[in-house]
């Protein structure tokens, strides 16, 4: 991934929010080196920084601590017209959940290839991605699809639903 633009002064101290809580992590012994901010209208209305051996939780990265964060506090669940920045280059997982989430913008610092030296090297998993599923080094197998499928088709006639 490529940066999107070079940051602007007044985006500046969003970028130095998402550094300050990388730093403040690792020092506090939380996690890795990772922060974010969500921000909407110039205001951040979201902060995440990694948490992933502080609470024994794989997921708890800091973009979706943010996003987690921004989500809450907005009361939504997608972050339109928002504005996420990451101390680093986000990893598949919060990729996928950043455009899940849907912000206006991305800006990141350092690149993924800064973390890989860090010893944070996504490349495994953006090989895994590219294989069929009888090649994933986690043996995965389909079960029960017609079962699951009717949950989809169940959701298809549903009237209450949200989409999203």
């Amino acid at each position: 991934m490529q940066p999107l633009k070079t940051i602007r002064m007044y985006e500046k101290k969003f970028m130095e929010e998402a550094v300050r809580l990388a730093n403040e992590c690792f020092e506090a012994g939380e996690g890795g080196p990772f922060g974010a901010v969500v921000v909407k209208d110039g205001v951040i209305v979201g902060r995440g920084r990694n948490m992933v051996t502080a609470i024994n939780d794989p997921t708890a990265h800091a973009e979706v601590q943010a996003i987690r964060d921004a989500c809450r506090n907005l009361g939504t669940f997608q972050l339109d017209g928002c504005e996420l920045y990451a101390s680093s280059e986000p990893c598949p997982m919060c990729f996928g959940a950043i455009y899940w989430a849907r912000p206006h913008r991305i800006y990141f610092g350092a690149s993924c290839e800064v973390a890989a030296d860090a010893g944070f090297d996504d490349t495994f998993i953006y090989e895994e991605i590219g294989k069929p599923v009888s090649e994933y080094s986690i043996p995965t197998e389909q079960h029960d699809a017609e079962l699951a499928a009717a949950t989809f088709k169940r959701w298809n006639r549903f009237e209450g639903k949200v989409k999203y």
